[in-house]
């Protein structure tokens, strides 16, 4: 019997925050080695013991077998196109891109190279709290899904407004395609699709060229089913809150475990309608809490993917399809509004 484990050579393309966590993610999985670290700041991993190239090109020409891509929004098409090219599979932090545009041109090359695996980092689908919400979902014990309400918000934090995530040519969005695409996609995941948009983006403190604040409804004229989402960078203290109202209950998941642990300890509500003897509703009902105090959701992720490439099996969570119809959501929030540089109303940044 063979028992000897798959080897996978990997790059790391952008070494900042988030391709730091991946590589510490990579240290726990056998599977996989390290073989070359690209970022425009070679001061950036002086320690992490592999080779450092300034050209993502010279690091693709080693022939990893998978790249992370972690880099500005920008540059996240130019890269993924060149490694799926190359027969590289891809694992890319969200957004997919900047525009629509960048996205369906992935899908396109992604079509082209069925062979090669492409996956985006939306690894909120590996919270704990939301992969039991969606089992109790699917299980249909309660009904199914009439409506959603999402909130994903934030302080904005020290030298927020220089951030590159709000400089529109490296990002393409503000507070929407950054943060707020995750609950977007989690809408998509527990309820599928959504054909009508009604938004306002704007700006409301932050002297900053993209939105600090989304409120949108999105609404699924074939199942009527409806979600509203407020995505905000004046949210002054962290918030993340996802209701899942069904026909004959409702769950509620307050609370992301995150790097910074800042959204609070991760809660997952659930609620079975209790009714009265003519069949109505009673309110307050009882609920049960179940508290999560691990983030696997990283390793998860990556775990994940790498068993597809390994098993060939399809991406069936964040894969390039799924980057398409959630990048279409976005671009469909942002064109309602017809969004273009506003003022706010805030002067200056000191809070």
């Amino acid at each position: 019997m063979n028992t000897l484990k798959p080897h996978l050579k990997v790059g790391i393309i952008g070494y900042g925050k988030v391709g730091k966590i991946r590589h510490e993610c990579m240290k726990h999985n056998p599977c996989l080695e390290l073989i070359g670290i690209c970022d425009i700041n070679p001061g950036a991993f002086q320690n992490s013991g592999v080779r450092y190239y300034s050209d993502y090109k010279e690091l693709l020409d080693e022939c990893p077998d998978l790249i992370f891509t972690c880099t500005y929004n920008c540059y996240i098409p130019g890269i993924s196109i060149e490694a799926i090219k190359r027969g590289i599979h891809v694992f890319s932090e969200k957004p997919p891109g900047t525009t629509l545009e960048d996205v369906k041109n992935i899908y396109e090359t992604a079509m082209e190279h069925p062979q090669v695996k492409v996956k985006f980092g939306f690894n909120h689908r590996y919270h704990q709290a939301i992969i039991e919400a969606k089992a109790i979902v699917d299980s249909g014990r309660f009904g199914r899904v009439m409506w959603m309400r999402g909130v994903y918000g934030k302080a904005g934090g020290a030298g927020y407004d220089s951030n590159w995530r709000n400089n529109r040519d490296l990002s393409g969005g503000g507070i929407l395609i950054d943060q707020g695409i995750h609950m977007l996609d989690l809408f998509r995941y527990f309820s599928g699709e959504y054909d009508e948009v009604k938004s306002f983006v704007g700006r409301s403190y932050w002297q900053v060229d993209v939105e600090d604040n989304v409120f949108a409804i999105l609404r699924n004229s074939k199942t009527d089913q409806t979600a509203m989402i407020h995505s905000s960078a004046t949210q002054w203290r962290h918030k993340f809150l996802l209701e899942i109202y069904m026909e004959r209950g409702y769950l509620e998941i307050d609370g992301i475990l995150s790097s910074t642990r800042t959204y609070g300890r991760e809660t997952l509500k659930i609620a079975r309608c209790i009714l009265d003897d003519n069949g109505y509703p009673l309110p307050n009902p009882q609920e049960t809490m179940t508290y999560y105090d691990n983030d696997n959701s990283w390793s998860d992720e990556i775990n994940d993917f790498i068993d597809c490439i390994v098993q060939d099996r399809p991406v069936h969570k964040g894969g390039v399809e799924d980057a398409v119809k959630t990048m279409e959501l976005v671009q469909r929030i942002y064109n309602d509004d017809k969004y273009i540089s506003k003022p706010a109303c805030h002067e200056g940044i000191d809070i």
